[in-house]
């Protein structure tokens, strides 16, 4: 489903209810605005979801899982190319990169109230688990 204002959110999931298992959301500006709105559909529609941003602020919203690339990382490594930069360093001589850091969040509560028993193989691998 596509979303691209606040207004489409609820309308959106009027349509999926009933058609979808699991919901994995896609992080971006509207959806970090709106994360909590959206889990709170999920959960309404018990659908467990998936947040595509490493940040425990998606799973401290409520969603189930959050997995992307560790922000703190990328920031990091953000630092050194504009150090590398502010050396002197052309920026089209710098090869774009790819995350090789990558979080996983758990929240066990949501996870309760969906009736989901998150395995423990999971559980050790997270970084994070929110009880």
């Amino acid at each position: 489903m596509e979303i691209t204002r606040p207004e489409d959110i609820t309308p959106a999931f009027d349509g999926i209810k009933d058609r979808a298992d699991v919901l994995y959301v896609v992080a971006d500006a509207l959806v970090n605005s709106y994360g909590t709105r959206i889990n709170t559909l999920a959960l309404g529609a018990r659908l467990p979801a998936m947040y595509g941003f490493s940040s425990g602020s998606g799973a401290r919203a409520g969603f189930l899982l959050c997995y992307g690339a560790s922000y703190p990382g990328l920031f990091r490594r953000t630092a050194e190319l504009v150090d590398k930069i502010l050396r002197g360093a052309k920026p089209s001589d710098i090869p774009v990169e790819e995350p090789t850091k990558f979080e996983l969040v758990i929240n066990l509560k949501t996870a309760r109230a969906l009736g989901i028993e998150v395995p423990y193989n999971l559980l050790v691998l997270a970084d994070e688990v929110i009880e």
